[in-house]
């Protein structure tokens, strides 16, 4: 159903850009110094309006079709809870020394990062580095 959908779709979209290019500029805009040509009466203007107004109106409500059956079914989801857990390694599985287990924890986003960063402290204690001698100053020159 969507794909016949799309393809209609598709068809307005069509002949509405022809729609809308075969009308007559009524201003001093792109086409100021158009003449004569085919479809210059009154009358097919107004056809064409009309036509345009119709093709508007069907873009628009296969537009909202396929929006609402793009969405049908799909459970609505809140930016403010927590991403769901994945799964756990196996029990004998061993994690690379740079990667630390996800947080177990079922708050906020904000309560699993605290928790990640307590594990991160925990798993890798800070150790100490030696502090580099600072050069000795050259004794100034005497003349």
């Amino acid at each position: 159903m969507q794909a016949v959908l799309i393809a209609v779709h598709l068809l307005i979209v069509i002949a509405l850009v022809a729609s809308v290019l075969l009308q007559r500029s009524e201003g001093g805009a792109l086409g100021a110094g158009g003449g004569g040509g085919f479809m210059t009466g009154r009358g097919q203007a107004n056809a064409l309006t009309r036509t345009t107004a119709i093709l508007a109106a069907l873009f628009f409500a296969t537009s909202i079709a396929l929006t609402l059956m793009a969405n049908f079914g799909r459970a609505p989801k809140s930016i403010f809870s927590a991403p769901a857990a994945t799964s756990a390694p196996a029990a004998g599985a061993k994690l690379p020394a740079n990667v630390l287990p996800l947080p177990s924890t079922k708050g906020t986003a904000l309560d699993a990062l605290k928790q990640y960063e307590q594990q991160r402290g925990q798993a890798a204690p800070a150790t100490p580095q030696p502090t580099p001698a600072a050069p000795a100053a050259p004794a100034p020159a005497k003349n």
